[in-house]
């Protein structure tokens, strides 16, 4: 029998006034394969470009429901507004709520993003990084305040790396999936169109996808010095890739 790739999901940028007819419909599609996800909550959502519809008023009830029925919560981020111009330790993009910002004022936000969640109902030891971008610093605050795990990085399984244990994200929707391990596929509802929903109908006919809680059944190994150099440079490359396909666009 053919080995394949574990699929698993998560969404990004979860918030009071995202679209939310979108988030329906992709919800349904998941419901349909019985996927639980994880979803990145914006713990005090302060950009603009996220809100799509009014505030959802039950919005905190609504994300505690979902994690009762098995969905994955992390906190991603603290505003959501970048503000520095950075790409950290894993330079997906160029730009960074948390990256080359000073550690003291990291903690605050990072401190006051965890306590707001927790003021909420909402427990969780998962970080996702707006932008996918964070520092050593980030890090280090996040494992001073319980946090675990970190859903980003490339790889095929789970690995440790500063005492961190990282849950690997897709290099890119159209990779091959052939092979063992995980991977994880990242989803913004609010930028997702009918094509985007048919992708992802037939991903999930095609191939094994997890709840996403299947990660924290799995072994990890700590990832070395080169590894971490290797993973570093496939983001850049990917950055800049990005960069270059944008501008032939325009």
């Amino acid at each position: 029998m053919k080995k394949a790739m574990k699929v698993a999901i998560r969404m990004d940028d979860i918030t009071p006034d995202m679209d939310w007819e979108k988030f329906r419909i992709f919800k349904q599609i998941l419901d349909e394969y019985h996927i639980c996800p994880l979803i990145g909550v914006v713990p005090d959502n302060q950009d603009e470009i996220l809100a799509k519809n009014p505030p959802r008023q039950d919005f905190w009830a609504y994300i505690k429901d979902l994690q009762k029925s098995g969905w994955c919560i992390a906190m991603h981020g603290y505003q959501h507004i970048y503000t520095t111009k950075k790409g950290g330790v894993f330079p997906l993009n160029s730009f960074s709520e948390f990256a080359g910002v000073p550690y003291e004022k990291q903690k605050v936000m990072l401190t006051t993003g965890y306590a707001l969640l927790k003021k909420q109902g909402i427990e969780t030891d998962i970080f996702m990084p707006p932008a996918h971008s964070f520092d050593k610093n980030t890090i280090r605050i996040l494992k001073e305040l319980g946090f675990r795990y970190m859903t980003d990085g490339f790889g095929d399984m789970p690995f440790e790396r500063e005492g961190m244990v990282f849950l690997p994200i897709c290099e890119r929707k159209s990779r091959d999936l052939s092979g063992e391990g995980i991977t994880t596929y990242v989803i913004h509802a609010n930028t997702m169109e009918e094509k985007d929903f048919e992708f992802y109908r037939t991903l999930f006919a095609e191939n094994e996808t997890v709840n996403y809680s299947h990660y924290f059944t799995m072994p990890y190994k700590k990832r070395g010095f080169f590894g971490n150099v290797k993973e570093y440079m496939m983001a850049l490359a990917k950055q800049y890739m990005v960069k270059l396909l944008t501008m032939r666009r325009k």
